[in-house]
């Protein structure tokens, strides 16, 4: 169980790490290391607010996942 349980959160860890990455739009690699892009605030749509959900679902699940990896450990 403890070992389905490790896949999954790699392949989840994964998968948060690229939507994370493609949130940073047209910022270049300057944006991905924390620099200042000067953009202002705005709504998101479509494809934007779909990947920024998606996001949220990912940690939700990413979390959850660790706190059962960590309990099945014992």
């Amino acid at each position: 169980m403890s070992k389905y349980l490790d896949i999954a959160l790699i392949i989840t860890s994964i998968a948060l790490i690229v939507s994370v990455i493609l949130q940073s739009k047209g910022a270049g690699l300057g944006g991905l290391t924390g620099g200042d892009t000067g953009g202002v605030f705005t709504a998101r749509r479509g494809v934007e607010k779909t990947l920024f959900k998606a996001t949220i679902v990912l940690s939700i699940i990413f979390f959850a996942l660790a706190i059962a990896a960590v309990l099945a450990a014992r």
